[in-house]
């Protein structure tokens, strides 16, 4: 399994790469293998602000619906555009063309309460 160093993670299956004030947002490649063939990526909350465990969209699998929640808080700036017409992107590449949304950061302090790549792999 997949559990890229340079990121954070939350004990909801999300990742978050942080790049300076804004950040990155996507499901795990652990959670994408658990939810199987993703169908539909449903992401509404473009231009909020929203605060930490917050729904911020869904994410659909043949055999499943799963929210997506934020691991900190902080406005939506952009919504991956790919997943509109390929959101089987998040189960080729989680860490990669399958991020969700790109966010901009309100309380940085919250950084400190995600998981390591390591404190994520334990609680598997």
């Amino acid at each position: 399994m997949n559990i890229p160093q340079n990121l954070k993670y939350t004990k909801d299956h999300e990742w978050l790469k942080v790049e300076g004030s804004e950040a990155y947002v996507g499901i795990t490649d652990f959670a994408q293998g658990e939810l199987g063939d993703i169908v539909f990526v449903e992401i509404e909350t473009e231009g909020e602000t929203l605060e930490k465990e917050a729904t911020f969209g869904t994410i659909e699998a043949v055999k499943t619906v799963s929210d997506l929640f934020m691991p900190v808080s902080g406005k939506i700036i952009e919504v991956n555009p790919l997943l509109a017409d390929k959101p089987e992107a998040v189960n080729k590449d989680a860490y990669g063309e399958g991020w969700m949304v790109k966010i901009e950061l309100t309380d940085e302090s919250q950084l400190d309460e995600l998981l390591t790549a390591e404190q994520y792999e334990a609680l598997l």
